[in-house]
């Protein structure tokens, strides 16, 4: 094996670990995205719960322009 065929699976082998970590940091932060989505859902039906027994039409002509 000559050292340019060497040097070249040296640069493979680092890009294929770059990749991995990359691969590895976009699952995690799937994954956290995941969560949040899920906790973000049962906070909206918590309050959706809270709010059932509101009037209706109540809220049904709120301006909210700046």
């Amino acid at each position: 094996m000559d050292i340019s065929a060497l040097a070249s699976a040296m640069i493979a082998a680092r890009v294929g670990e770059v990749q991995l970590a990359v691969a590895a940091r976009l699952l995690r932060m799937d994954a956290q995205a995941a969560g949040t989505a899920a906790k973000l859902i049962d906070a909206a039906e918590a309050n959706a719960d809270r709010l059932a027994n509101v009037a209706a039409g109540i809220g049904a002509n709120l301006d909210v322009t700046i």
